[in-house]
């Protein structure tokens, strides 16, 4: 008989917990032995179920995937945690293989790619969807100075260029000039395309 390979789902979406534990379910040796919301639920639960792989999604609210797959991997060394990303990101993607992540999938590979993945990390393997190799590999880190850092909280907040400055204590012209600079680094060209890119690259907190 096949071993039993012990998964547990990470995902703040419970539609998506339910048809990734479904799915999983159905096959022989498979089994979900937990389900977690967010990032600091799947670090509890890994260190009390200590499945064989965990199946993070990268961006959950508070904890993201990658600190979470961070801080799983600094207490278990020995975990297999497969990243899930809807947008191929890149630099939390690095991040979290860079900490140790056994592999990264896009939310929407087929079934048979996913499940052959779980198999191939729980094996030891290494798994990237080709367009995350892609752009985990040609795209270059993306480098914020953490003054800029606190300008994209700030600006993922919803704060105007008024309020920042006052925050942060600068000039509403030193706001501008590291806006421009902030685009730059992150290839957009508005305030909403700039936080949304944060979000997915998990630069920054929701």
């Amino acid at each position: 008989m096949k071993k039993n390979i012990r998964v547990l789902i990470a995902d703040d979406h419970m539609i998506v917990r339910m048809g990734l534990a479904t799915l999983i379910g159905l096959e022989p040796d498979l089994s979900v032995v937990g389900e977690a919301e967010n990032g600091e639920s799947a670090i509890a639960l890994a260190k009390e179920l200590r499945p064989d792989v965990i199946i993070m999604d990268l961006m959950m609210p508070g904890l993201n995937g990658a600190d979470a797959t961070d801080a799983i991997l600094k207490s278990l060394p020995q975990a297999k945690i497969l990243l899930l990303t809807t947008f191929g990101a890149a630099e939390g993607v690095r991040r979290a293989l860079t900490a140790g992540a056994a592999g990264a999938l896009v939310k929407d590979s087929s079934n048979d790619q996913l499940l052959d993945a779980i198999r191939a990390v729980a094996a030891g393997q290494r798994v990237l969807s080709p367009e995350i190799a892609k752009n985990v590999e040609g795209a270059p880190s993306i480098d914020l100075t953490d003054r800029q850092r606190e300008i994209v909280r700030l600006l993922v907040k919803g704060l105007t260029n008024q309020d920042i400055a006052r925050i942060s204590g600068i000039s509403l012209e030193g706001v501008k000039s590291h806006l421009k600079s902030i685009y730059q680094k992150l290839d957009v060209a508005s305030r909403t395309e700039a936080a949304s890119r944060a979000l997915v690259e998990g630069l920054v907190s929701p």
